[in-house]
């Protein structure tokens, strides 16, 4: 799998309705839709959330294949999902039968829900991150964590690290790809073999990676002190962020809409 592949701390400009949604109603949209998504218990409530987000892509206007290259790279952990439970999970009719394994009915049920459940998942986070700037996403988690400044919570802190690491995610795929194919120029196999014997072919991918991403975090955190950079109450904003009709009429859409399909698909 390329490095190319992975879509988390892209962002893709564009001018479509969720473009322009604040980032915080935008945050607070997709909680609500983690938290619909996983109180759903029928397929049809699955289903009907599926259609829910096709018509936010098509919104969008999106590209497809960033959303292919987003699930590329879980696709292991979906087929390990849907095996785990279509053989483990046990109940209802036989359909197979090998030894001690048996594929059973609940387990055929379950494994294709959670695979779908995670397929949506996965897909309603890109739906934000791919439409929502790193320095407006982190502006939206700062606004929304200052209530809890007042029991410590560092909420600029965290919003800050947020940033830089999703800021340094598509630059650190970039260079890793970059080391892999220098090093396989070397001679290095990062692809045949077994996994223990691939696992210690990454080392040259790897400890030149690490030593790049200690040397830019330092290189980083230089330019921030050389330019007096100090977070907090008193810092201000080239653009503050500001809500509109607009953002309370798709915040009362997400919640009219997630509200009928629990009601109807729980």
């Amino acid at each position: 799998m390329s490095m190319r592949s992975i879509t988390l701390g892209h962002y893709i400009p564009g001018r479509s309705l969720l473009h322009r949604l604040d980032p915080r109603l935008k945050l607070i949209n997709l909680l609500i839709l983690i938290v619909s998504l996983f109180l759903i218990k029928s397929f049809y409530g699955l289903i009907s959330f599926a259609l829910f987000l096709l018509v936010i892509f098509f919104g969008s206007r999106l590209p497809g294949r960033y959303f292919l290259r987003g699930l590329r790279p879980i696709l292991y952990i979906i087929l390990f999902t849907l095996i785990l439970h279509i053989f483990f999970t046990k109940g209802g009719e036989v359909y197979f039968r090998y030894g001690v394994l048996t594929v059973e009915e609940a387990g055929v049920f379950l494994g294709l829900f959670m695979t779908l459940r995670l397929l949506l998942l996965v897909i309603t986070t890109l739906l934000i991150t791919l439409t929502t700037s790193p320095v407006a996403f982190a502006d939206g988690i700062e606004y929304l964590l200052s209530p809890l400044r007042r029991v410590g919570v560092p909420g600029h802190e965290i919003a800050m690290m947020m940033t830089i690491a999703l800021r340094f995610i598509p630059t650190l795929m970039e260079e890793s790809d970059k080391i892999r194919k220098a090093q396989m120029a070397r001679g290095a196999d990062f692809e045949s073999g077994s996994i223990l014997r691939r696992a210690r072919n990454m080392v040259p991918l790897l400890v030149p990676l690490f030593i790049s991403a200690f040397r830019r975090a330092d290189d980083l955190a230089v330019a921030m002190e050389a330019r007096c950079y100090r977070g907090g109450d008193k810092r201000t904003k080239m653009r503050e962020l500001k809500t509109s009709s607009l953002d309370y009429i798709g915040i009362l859409t997400a919640l009219g809409i997630c509200l009928s399909i629990l009601i109807t698909g729980v």
